[in-house]
C-alpha cells in the first residue's frame, strides 16, 4: 500500500479525490460536516509538507449542471473545517480549470466544481480522466465512499499517475479497519447484521461465514428465518421466497462451525408507527395483527453476554426500527454492549448507512474503534470484492 507518509509533497500540486457528498438543508447549508472533517488530516499533511491541494468531489446525483448541487455552497464550511482560505473554481476541467490549478501557490487549497456535472465522470471516460489529471502532479485518493466505483476521478485517473499516487489517511484507515475484521481479526469474531431483507445481504452473509465465529441476525431479516423455522411472524416484514435459503444458511453455518444467533423475543406494535400499542412476544409466535419492530428484553441480555465475549466485532445494520424512539431499545442496547466490549479491549467496526446513523444519533461515535465513512464501498469490501478505486492505487 502506497501511503501518504512515504511521499515527498514539496512543490507538488496534489489532486485529492475527497468525498464531500454532504447533506444540505433548504438554505443550501451543510448540516453534517463529518466527511469534510474526515479529509482534513490528509489535506493538512500535504500542505505542511509544502504542497498545494486541488480537491475533487461529487455532490448528489445531478443530471447535468444543477446550481443547487454546486460545490460553491460548501466552500465556507470547508474553509472553516480546514482553518484556512479555500479557493473555488466554477469549472472542473478545461482551460480555466487548468489555469486555476497551475496558479495555485504552495500551501493553498482549490476546490473544483461538482464532478458529476459531467456524465463522463460516472462513465469512467478516459478523455475526461486525462483532463482531470492535468490539474496536478500527484494523485491521492481519500474517498472510500466512492472506491467501489470505476469512475473517472477514482479509478481511471489513478491509472494515469503510475508511481505518483497513494492512499490518503482516511482511505488507509478504512482498508486497515476492514482487514482487522476480515483478515486479521482476533477471535472470537462476531458480526452483527441488521436490515430489512435477507435478499440484500446474501453475499455479505456468505462471505462472513468464512471469517466469523458468531453471527447475530437483527432487524427485519429475523422474520424470514423465523418463518423458515416454522414460526408465526404476524404482520412482520418477511421474504417467503428466501425461507429455503435461510435454512440453507443455518446448515452452512453449522458445517463451518459458525453460530448464528437470532432474537428469542421481540417487541411488536399493532401498527407501523411510534405510537403503536407495544407488546413483547416469543420470536416464534408473533400473532396476526402485530408487527415485530425491535429485539426484545431477553434477546438484549443474550446478545450483551455474547458481545462481551468477543474480541473483534463488526456491526452493520440496526436491530430494529430505531427511527421510532419506542422501538429503538434493541439498537441502543447493542450499541451499549459494543461500547463496553470496546472499552475492555475489543476492536469494533461500524459500517453501513443505518448503523452509522444510529451510532451518531445515540452518542456512540467516540465509543467504537472505527466508524466507516463508506456505505456501498464498505458492503462490497465485506462481500470480499476488491474495490476498483483501491486496486488502481496498488497497480
Amino acid at each position: 500500500m502506497r501511503t501518504l507518509n512515504q511521499q515527498n509533497f514539496k512543490n507538488q500540486r496534489v489532486i485529492i479525490r475527497v468525498d464531500f457528498n454532504v447533506p444540505l438543508n433548504e438554505a443550501l447549508e451543510v448540516t453534517d460536516r463529518t466527511r469534510i472533517e474526515a479529509a482534513k488530516p490528509t489535506i493538512d499533511y500535504i500542505l505542511e509538507q509544502g504542497g498545494s491541494c486541488v480537491l475533487l468531489s461529487h455532490l448528489g446525483r445531478p443530471k447535468g449542471n444543477d446550481p443547487k448541487l454546486s460545490l460553491s455552497h460548501i466552500v465556507e464550511t470547508v474553509a472553516d473545517v480546514l482553518g484556512r482560505p479555500v479557493k473555488f473554481c466554477s469549472t472542473t476541467v478545461g482551460d480555466a480549470a487548468e489555469a486555476a490549478a497551475k496558479n495555485l501557490e504552495q500551501g493553498t487549497v482549490l476546490l473544483m466544481e461538482n464532478l458529476r456535472f459531467h456524465k463522463e465522470e460516472t462513465a469512467g471516460d478516459i478523455l475526461f480522466s486525462e483532463k482531470l489529471a492535468r490539474l496536478g502532479t500527484f494523485y491521492v485518493n481519500d474517498a472510500f465512499g466512492t472506491a467501489h466505483r470505476a469512475h473517472a476521478s477514482t479509478t481511471i485517473i489513478a491509472n494515469l499517475f503510475k508511481d505518483n499516487k497513494c492512499f490518503g489517511i482516511l482511505l488507509e484507515k478504512e482498508v486497515i479497519a476492514i482487514e482487522k475484521v476480515m483478515e486479521k481479526g482476533e477471535k472470537p469474531i462476531l458480526a452483527i447484521l441488521g436490515g430489512a431483507k435477507v435478499s440484500s445481504k446474501i453475499t455479505i452473509i456468505e462471505s462472513l461465514l468464512e471469517k466469523v465465529d458468531h453471527l447475530i441476525i437483527g432487524g427485519g431479516m429475523v422474520y424470514t428465518f423465523t418463518k423458515a423455522l416454522g414460526g408465526q411472524v404476524g404482520n412482520s416484514i418477511c421474504e417467503p421466497d428466501y425461507c429455503d435459503y435461510a435454512l440453507e444458511l443455518l446448515e452452512k453455518a453449522k458445517t463451518k462451525g459458525v453460530e448464528i444467533h437470532l432474537p428469542v423475543d421481540v417487541l411488536a406494535g399493532d401498527d407501523f408507527s411510534n405510537d403503536a400499542t407495544q407488546k413483547t412476544f416469543d420470536v416464534m409466535n408473533i400473532p396476526d395483527g402485530w408487527e415485530a419492530m425491535d429485539a426484545g428484553p431477553e434477546s438484549q441480555v443474550l446478545f450483551h453476554n455474547l458481545i462481551l465475549k468477543c474480541k473483534t466485532i463488526l456491526w452493520n445494520g440496526p436491530m430494529g426500527v430505531f427511527e421510532f424512539s419506542n422501538f429503538s431499545k434493541g439498537t441502543i442496547a447493542a450499541g451499549d454492549s459494543i461500547a463496553e466490549a470496546t472499552q475492555a479491549g475489543a476492536f469494533s467496526l461500524v459500517g453501513g448507512g443505518d448503523s452509522v446513523a444510529a451510532v451518531k444519533q445515540f452518542g456512540f461515535e467516540n465509543k467504537m474503534s472505527y466508524i466507516s465513512t463508506g456505505g456501498g464501498a464498505m458492503l462490497e469490501s465485506l462481500e470480499g470484492k476488491i474495490l476498483p478505486g483501491i486496486a488502481a492505487l496498488n497497480e
